[in-house]
């Protein structure tokens, strides 16, 4: 677990579109984490997925989430 405030930079529609958007900003070498993972799964229009980063890197998160959406 990262010391660091974890930020929500983005919601999915369902679990797997959250693990792709993960994937993509962890192989850049960014700490990343899904909030909501297993209650999106039983509850996925109440409850999204959510992905976050630490603060310092959300800008660089979201860029890299613009160029690989």
């Amino acid at each position: 677990m990262q010391s660091q405030e974890l930020v929500i930079i983005a919601e999915y529609n369902s679990y797997m579109e959250a693990e792709m958007a993960k994937s993509i900003v962890a192989s850049a070498g960014i700490y990343a984490e899904i909030r909501n993972e297993y209650m999106s799964t039983a509850y996925a229009v109440a409850i999204p997925p959510q992905l976050l980063v630490p603060y310092d890197d959300v800008e660089q998160a979201k860029v890299l989430l613009r160029i690989h959406p």
